[in-house]
């Protein structure tokens, strides 16, 4: 009873900052993202008859305590569905820096739900998949979903999950990751998120999420790259926006965010049009065209503080190695 997976990143260009339903991590807007095709987790399940107690092993290092506890808590799951008493060996590792802002708790379930389910025997459907992943980490429910994916944010267990809104070959758009620093967050995308309400400008946002989720979804089917990335870059903004001003007050950026951020609006004004978006870290994700694909990767790589830049670009969503 063993599956080995891969599950990818996925970057959200319409975000959710805020849960209706913490125990069920149903957010309180409809979000869209892309997943990517090189970035992510790959992960092997086995179940074993004779295993006194679940082993986690992630990114080579054998893991207890909270980080593990999650683990368990979703193989228990996992065994419920499937009826199963066995104890089971998980050893996970992310091709990219962790915990950093760049969707690993979303990638890391997201492969865990498919290889626990599949080394199970289970065959779920790709909608009960992404409500399976949903449960371990919300955005992991977009990671098991090819191309651009929407999750409806519904109201319930049974209607909060993840679809395909366009696949991966629709348009072909680069996605540069510019690692500013791996350094691990002090704190994390859920603790942070639970104090979003407390924000002025909450309430302002979520009114308008129907709406621009809507102007983003016609846009991609348009591909009409300014259109996009103006809402997507926006989109950013107006998330941070809520934790600057949320109490206590949450900054995830460093002075090299800022400056990556000011670079590709200076870089779209000489003519290399480009856009940027920041998930719940440091690190910044440039979107554009394959026509400036070169040019922008010598350009960020000269800008102080810039680590590495990872490119990439729209993929397929959780799979299982034959």
């Amino acid at each position: 009873m063993k599956a080995r997976v891969f599950a990818p990143v996925n970057v959200a260009l319409i975000k959710y900052w805020g849960k209706s339903d913490e125990k069920l991590r149903i957010p309180v807007n409809s979000n869209l993202s892309v997943c990517l095709e090189k970035l992510g987790t790959e992960t092997t399940v086995e179940f074993k008859k004779h295993l006194k107690r679940d082993k986690v092993v992630i990114n080579k290092k054998k893991v207890s305590g909270r980080e593990k506890d999650r683990v368990v808590k979703h193989l228990d799951r996992v065994r419920k569905m499937a009826d199963i008493d066995w104890k089971a060996e998980v050893i996970s590792e992310n091709n990219f820096p962790t915990g950093v802002g760049l969707s690993s708790s979303a990638s890391g379930m997201a492969a865990l739900s498919l290889g626990a389910t599949k080394a199970a025997g289970l065959d779920l459907s790709e909608k009960d998949l992404s409500r399976l992943a949903r449960l371990g980490s919300g955005s992991a429910c977009r990671s098991m979903v090819d191309g651009w994916v929407e999750w409806v944010k519904g109201d319930s267990d049974k209607n909060s999950y993840a679809k395909s809104v366009f696949n991966k070959d629709h348009w072909d758009l680069k996605i540069l990751v510019v690692v500013l620093s791996q350094k691990k967050k002090k704190i994390s995308s859920s603790k942070g998120m639970a104090e979003a309400k407390t924000s002025e400008f909450f309430k302002t946002r979520i009114k308008g999420m129907e709406n621009k989720l809507r102007k983003i979804k016609q846009a991609i089917k348009d591909k009409n790259f300014s259109l996009v990335g103006k809402i997507m870059e926006n989109e950013a903004l107006n998330m941070h926006a809520v934790m600057l001003t949320q109490r206590p007050s949450l900054i995830y950026w460093l002075p090299e965010t800022v400056r990556v951020m000011k670079a590709v609006q200076d870089f779209r004004e000489e003519g290399s049009e480009c856009y940027f978006t920041v998930n719940t870290g440091q690190n910044v994700l440039v979107i554009c065209e394959e026509k400036n694909e070169e040019k922008l990767v010598k350009k960020l790589k000269n800008i102080n503080g810039v680590i590495e830049i990872r490119r990439d670009r729209i993929g397929r969503g959780a799979r299982l190695f034959t």
